[in-house]
């Protein structure tokens, strides 16, 4: 399994140049990785108020969970994941607090957007095992096997966007519908200053703390990499009329 180096993330902080031309990100297709998360492109593109983000897969785009443990600690999360340079205030975040990243998700073992009935069934606490889209902050952890880990944060000390779910990390459950049909999965969200940010996509591995400690998320680890070394080199396009 690939994991993202230190080096990676402190290249990320200080900002890389975007790479002549480089709109979109391509990769090409890896037998090894499961077709479900192995991307082979995504894109970005905003009309200014709106940004949708896409990418495609060579198998079934969301075919593929995590298995249950049956209970939160130890759990395990699977997940489509565009890393930005935007910066994380745009949703809501502390400023300059990491790397802003939407992500698609899915684990089975809690549900991470009470304020959302994502199934219908009438009950917004089980929701979880369906995929469904958060904003995250990463930040750089060597105790994740990735060198990731969602922020940690203290709850009425950091700043967190009005629909973070209670959790001690940083993330947002702001209900935005994602969609995975055939080989794409696809998420339009709210947010200014997108145009010309670079972004890249990942299918990633994280996992919950075992005994619910800090680090509470850590990413594990990489299915794969769009730009094969976390570069960031798409750029979000103004979307033409």
């Amino acid at each position: 399994m690939r994991k993202l180096s230190t080096l990676v993330f402190v290249s990320l902080i200080a900002g890389l140049p975007a790479a002549v031309n480089a709109h979109d990100v391509t990769a090409k297709s890896d037998p090894k990785v499961p077709a479900a998360f192995d991307i082979t492109r995504a894109t970005a593109t905003t009309d200014g108020r709106l940004a949708t983000f896409t990418m495609e897969v060579t198998g079934k785009a969301g075919s593929q969970k995590p298995k249950k443990v049956g209970k939160l600690q130890g759990s395990k999360v699977d997940a489509y994941v565009w890393p930005t340079k935007l910066d994380p205030s745009a949703a809501g975040f502390g400023k300059g607090s990491g790397i802003l990243a939407l992500a698609i998700t899915a684990h089975p073992d809690f549900d991470d957007t009470p304020l959302y009935d994502e199934n219908g069934d009438g009950d917004p606490n089980n929701d979880g095992a369906g995929w469904h889209s958060h904003w995250v902050v990463l930040v750089d952890d060597k105790a994740c096997g990735g060198g990731l880990k969602v922020r940690d944060i203290s709850p009425g000390q950091d700043i967190l966007p009005a629909t973070a779910p209670g959790l001690p990390i940083a993330l947002d459950s702001p209900g935005m519908s994602s969609i995975l049909k055939g080989k794409t999965v696809k998420i339009t969200v709210p947010v200014l200053g997108a145009e010309s940010i670079n972004f890249d996509a990942v299918a990633a591995k994280l996992q919950v703390h075992a005994e619910g400690k800090s680090p509470l998320l850590c990413v594990t680890g990489t299915y794969k990499v769009a730009s094969g070394n976390l570069s960031l080199p798409g750029v979000i396009m103004k979307k033409n009329k």
